[in-house]
């Protein structure tokens, strides 16, 4: 493991043990909710805050460690397989988060006024537009790989490295290769950031259209499937 994955794996063990006190907060606020209405707006809203600013800190640490070396979070090894398996470049894919919604419309104390469900509708539209922007550039990205330049430069490689460049024509195309590797690794943080964005912007408009109660029930559930899948992930995992 190098460096930048090791010390973003160390940071990852931290965050979800915090995440996972969290949700048992998040937790206790529910049952205390259910069992009785004397939990005022800002309590709520409080813990709300604690959340979203543990989240906040996961990311800004996420494009921190990503300036040092994207392609870690490409493979991310602090992930089990099957968490790696449900990845949406590089997290989790924001249109998920509406079908956790469906499923917490089921629970009596979740429901959702008309106004509610208009505005996540028109919310999960525009996220939809937003994924497929960033699955476009990633497309994009991969193609690049295959463009003239870049099979131009693949041949130079080889006719270098099998001494048929020419004098002295090695350190040109290293310097050429370090040049397109730039470009490409540019282009990958670019889009890691800009999947990122579409997650929190995702949660923001979700938790702006929910009460405080329900933004807890949600946070709850979301957190609940994140390190269940966690758990599933390392159980199965052969190297763990």
């Amino acid at each position: 493991m190098n460096p930048v994955a090791e010390k973003f794996s160390e940071f990852y063990e931290k965050w979800v043990k915090k995440l996972e006190e969290i949700l048992h907060q998040l937790l206790e606020m529910s049952k205390k909710i259910v069992s009785s209405n004397d939990k005022s707006e800002q309590e709520l809203q409080d813990l709300v805050s604690k959340v979203t600013t543990h989240i906040k800190e996961y990311y800004s640490v996420k494009w921190g460690a990503a300036n040092e070396d994207v392609l870690v979070f490409f493979s991310s090894p602090w992930l089990s397989p099957l968490e790696n398996a449900y990845l949406w470049v590089t997290g989790w894919k924001p249109s998920a988060v509406f079908k956790l919604l469906e499923s917490l419309k089921m629970i009596s104390n979740f429901a959702m006024t008309e106004e509610q469900e208009r505005k996540i509708e028109l919310l999960r539209s525009r996220i939809k537009m937003e994924e497929e922007k960033v699955e476009s550039e990633m497309e994009r990205q991969q193609v690049a790989l295959a463009d003239r330049k870049m099979v131009e430069l693949a041949k130079a490689c080889s006719r270098a490295r099998n001494g048929g460049g020419g004098g002295g024509g090695g350190g040109d195309v290293d310097a050429v290769v370090e040049v397109a590797m730039k470009g490409l690794l540019a282009g990958l943080e670019k889009i890691m950031k800009a999947s990122d964005c579409v997650r929190l912007k995702t949660l923001k408009g979700v938790l702006d259209l929910l009460t405080p109660m329900q933004c807890v029930h949600f946070l709850a559930a979301n957190i609940a499937m994140q390190l269940r899948l966690r758990q599933w992930g390392k159980k199965t995992d052969p190297n763990n």
